[in-house]
């Protein structure tokens, strides 16, 4: 009789098994949402659209971006972190969203960005750039500084907002530095921008895409990027590496992120299709033309850049006493 139970118990197990394991080897049955934690139009946003269109066409199912913004990030995050771990609710990891939010704002953030996600993997780099008005007298990274050491406190420079990652940026070029610069922080990279085109304010810290037209027509003057390497676009502008702040060379990314706990076969699966899109030559040419270079690293890869983004971010809001609660 025991032999028979054990039997019947053994063939349950084996059938549940069984049944999970084809429930995750038939992933994804119906349509996948992504979370975008801000509005439509942005960088995430656009970043977000054109990998998941070719993600969509690989994994034969539907996904759709659901922006979900407000907070800088944190309240799609929050939904997010919350969602199902089954695969069909992802979301969009941004350097605010998993660094700067947790380390201005460690209270009342809704989510731990460090216990309630799967990393997937990295979509795309975007190399960030210190650049200012024309009409200042400095033409080279060593010239600003000279500038700003002999007249600590005269000059200012805009970001995107206040303890958003390009102040954390800016921060982070003073703390490095030494150098006394003033923070503006604006509504946007756009007014900031706009600012710094006018002549307002004289430098700016800023990603990219968002300034590289006015680079190019020299509406702004480059005097670093933070990048591996000389971009094909700026190839006069030297790398913080070059200059020897090196602790500076931090570009912006946005990746996917799964709930914590998702099935690693389910993981897998999202992986290795993200992965497959951004091997994809137009792909590569879209995220390009936005100022963005395709990753596609392991889901281990990612949750290491994470963490060290998360550690970075936390001790420049120390030293700089930028927290906010």
């Amino acid at each position: 009789m025991k032999k028979t139970l054990f039997k019947v118990a053994s063939l349950v197990a084996f059938s549940f098994a069984a049944l999970s394991s084809a429930a995750h080897a038939a992933y994804p049955e119906q349509p996948i949402r992504v979370i975008v934690p801000f509005a439509p139009g942005g960088s995430t946003d656009i970043v977000t659209r054109i990998v998941t269109s070719k993600m969509s066409e690989i994994l034969g199912q539907s996904i759709v971006v659901d922006n979900k913004g407000g907070a800088g990030g944190a309240i799609g995050a929050r939904e997010a972190a919350r969602a199902k771990p089954d695969g069909y609710t992802l979301s969009i990891a941004t350097v605010s969203t998993l660094a700067v939010n947790p380390a201005c704002k460690p209270t009342g953030l809704g989510y731990d960005p460090l216990k309630d996600f799967t990393p997937v993997t990295n979509f795309a780099n975007v190399p960030n750039v210190v650049a200012v008005h024309p009409s200042f007298q400095a033409k080279t990274l060593d010239e600003f500084l000279k500038q700003l050491k002999d007249n600590p406190g005269k000059f200012s420079y805009a970001s995107s907002g206040q303890c958003g990652v390009l102040h954390l940026f800016g921060e982070a070029f003073r703390q490095a530095t030494g150098t006394d610069i003033t923070h503006v922080p604006y509504k946007g990279s756009g007014p900031a921008v706009a600012d710094a085109v006018g002549g307002h304010i004289e430098a700016i810290f800023d990603n990219i895409p968002s300034s590289l037209p006015h680079l190019v027509a020299g509406n702004l003057r480059p005097l670093a990027v933070a990048w591996k390497e000389r971009l094909t676009e700026l190839p006069d502008t030297p790398t913080f590496k070059e200059l020897g702040y090196e602790q500076l060379n931090r570009p912006v990314w946005y990746g996917l992120l799964a709930p914590a706990n998702t099935p690693k076969e389910v993981v897998d699966t999202i992986y290795k299709a993200a992965a497959q899109a951004l091997q994809d030559p137009a792909v590569k040419e879209s995220l390009l033309k936005q100022g963005a270079f395709a990753s596609g690293n392991t889901p281990e890869e990612f949750a290491k850049e994470i963490k060290e983004q998360y550690d970075w971010a936390h001790e420049v809001v120390k030293k700089g006493g930028l927290e906010l609660q």
